[in-house]
């Protein structure tokens, strides 16, 4: 506001100024119109002096505005306070760009709820609801707490923290996220986190943490600052030996002032950031945004990441004498006893195929090896073909041949026995994701050069999983602790990022150069252990970031061009077309739009 104020007075007393309005008073007036403009930038320069900031761009303002008063150019030293004000109100405004994306965030919180309490509905400050709480949410109210469904289905929109524009089902046991929105049916949750541990409130503190990280770049510039504005200082004082024209100098030192490219850098990785955040991604710090952009090598993890991380039936293979509807049926029924992931894609499975549900008289569940079941028609026996041979059971030579071609694929096998003879047997696989070989596409083509898997399953399981996405490169049978020394391993071959779901991989990815948890929502491990968080579980968000910090490098490295472009023609104005002072300043004052107009072009594009 101050600045503000402080430029309309500047602006005014130059218009008094050119046109001659104040007479014999021009040179008071220009006099205190210089106090008053440059106290806010000696004060700036004195307190990075304190600070050892020599890099400060207040301190070449400074040096500038030193060569004014020594030279009695009162009027380039209002327009240089002007252009410095300029540049103050231009980076606010950039902080308010950049602030929009956290305030759109805060604007979602509810400003109230409704808790259940001794059969009552009362309407309470979300500040006033406790762990432990029945929270009601009805359709078109957002959700003001992380918690779990008790009761009740709903539709949520969750676009707010995922960016995913269409809206989730929830059913009992579902976990849901504070500021999501009920777009239909109504709930009751179980309030698990509150406050500023809900995921709402923590992704606004990391996106806050992230304004004040500073890139690679902008550490580079930091250095490259204190190198330049040594260089400035000498080489104005040697052309002032050289010359003792005061005037010249001081030109000189306006137009090589480097304020537009020291508010800009930062301002494309702050835009990238907050672009980011709007789409479900958060990114902790603009340095592994950096990082990100110069990354060669890409790993993976496989189940959850690369592949649905759920098991599904693939095919059904039966002995003469039994129909596929037989064989689902039976599994079907015994696996109902299970919680096992292959036992659940065979239930699914069976419902799809609409076979009737069917419960056993009784079923005893053996751990690691299979089920055993009574039904009407006899003992059933579904499981591995080791437990069906420890009971005795007669497997077909050419049902373990059948079987042996489909584990070859990767698949997993689950016999199924009536008594004492095999009928047959079910596969299911966790295949990857329908996306899954675009993303590793996109990725190639925006020069990532190696591709890597890492998982715990088998050999046979992660081979085609990697052949059929194309990977360079895969490592299968591994511990935590075997993926944390891959890549240790990998990162001598160049900067790695990782990819995983944040919580068995926290490891490796707190290793790697960039860690990226997916699917995050309400994952406490994945936000605290990656340096970038996708809130959804969609794979097209990988080459989305990636091009995004692609993007913003090269906007940075455009930045210091325009920069560099822009002193080279206002040093040929100053020592060939003669401009002064006022027009170096005037100069430096409007090509400083042009990196600022640059850095403003950065968005999170798909393509």
């Amino acid at each position: 506001m101050l600045d503000r104020a402080l430029s309309i007075a500047l602006v005014g007393v130059l218009i008094l100024h050119y046109f001659r309005v104040t007479g014999l008073y021009d040179i008071w007036l220009l006099g205190a119109a210089t106090v008053v403009g440059t106290a806010p930038v000696f004060w700036s320069a004195f307190k990075a002096i304190r600070a050892r900031e020599w890099a400060s761009m207040d301190m070449l303002a400074s040096i500038a505005l030193l060569f004014s008063i020594l030279g009695r150019e009162w009027s380039s030293a209002v327009f240089i306070a002007l252009m410095l004000a300029a540049a103050r109100i231009l980076e606010e405004l950039t902080e308010r760009r950049t602030e929009a994306s956290i305030k759109g965030l805060l604007d979602l919180r509810p400003e109230t709820a409704k808790v259940e309490r001794d059969g009552k509905i009362l309407d309470v400050a979300p500040s006033a609801i406790q762990p432990g709480d029945i929270v009601v949410v009805d359709i078109g109210e957002r959700i003001p707490i992380d918690g779990t469904v008790l009761s009740g289905y709903a539709a949520v929109d969750e676009s707010s923290l995922t960016g995913e524009s269409l809206p989730i089902d929830k059913a009992p046991n579902a976990r849901v996220a504070s500021s999501t929105l009920v777009v239909s049916g109504s709930i009751r949750i179980q309030t698990e986190r509150v406050g500023k541990d809900t995921t709402l409130e923590r992704i606004i503190a990391l996106v806050e943490n992230a304004r004040t990280e500073k890139s690679k770049s902008e550490t580079m510039g930091e250095r490259f600052g204190k190198f330049y504005l040594i260089a400035v200082f000498v080489g104005s004082l040697l052309l002032y030996l050289v010359t003792h024209n005061i005037p010249l100098v001081l030109a000189v030192v306006l137009v090589v002032c480097a304020d537009d490219v020291a508010i800009a850098i930062p301002l494309a990785y702050l835009k990238a950031i907050g672009a980011a955040a709007k789409r479900g991604v958060v990114i902790k710090g603009a340095r592994h945004l950096e990082a990100l952009g110069t990354a060669q090598i890409m790993i993976f993890d496989k189940t959850g990441t690369l592949t649905s991380g759920k098991l599904a039936v693939v095919s059904v293979a039966t002995v003469e004498g039994y129909t596929e509807d037989q064989i689902v049926a039976f599994s079907a029924c015994t696996s109902r006893r299970s919680t096992h992931p292959l036992s659940r894609a065979i239930l699914e499975y069976a419902k799809e195929c609409k076979l009737p549900e069917r419960f056993p008289e009784s079923a005893e569940a053996v751990s690691g090896k299979g089920i055993i079941a009574k039904l009407d028609e006899g003992e059933v026996t579904v499981g591995r073909e080791t437990f069906l041979v420890e009971r005795g059971i007669h497997v077909l030579e050419e049902l373990m041949q059948r079987a042996e071609t489909h584990e070859r694929r990767g698949e997993s096998i689950s016999y199924v026995a009536l008594g004492k003879e095999a009928i047959g047997f079910i596969t299911a696989a966790d295949t990857p994701k329908e996306n899954a070989q675009q993303a590793i596409a996109e990725l190639r083509s925006l020069g990532v050069r190696k591709i890597v898997m890492l998982t715990g399953d088998n050999e046979n399981v992660a081979k085609v999983v990697a052949d059929s996405l194309g990977l360079d490169a895969f490592y299968a049978n591994l511990l935590p602790e075997d993926k944390v020394e891959k890549i240790k391993e990998l990162r001598k071959e160049g900067s790695v990022v990782m990819t995983g779901d944040g919580v068995n991989d926290a490891a490796a990815l707190s290793l790697a150069d960039v860690g990226i948890a997916m699917g995050a929502l309400g994952s406490d491990g994945a936000i605290e252990s990656a340096n970038i968080v996708l809130m959804h579980d969609d794979l097209a968000g990988i080459p989305a970031i990636v091009r995004l910090a692609r993007d913003v490098r090269t906007i940075a490295k455009q930045d210091f061009w325009i920069w560099g472009t822009t002193n080279v023609v206002g040093l040929t104005l100053v020592f060939f077309a003669g401009i002064g002072p006022a027009g170096a300043a005037a100069y430096n004052f409007l090509s400083d739009f042009l990196p600022l107009g640059n850095s403003l072009r950065v968005t999170m594009r798909d393509k």
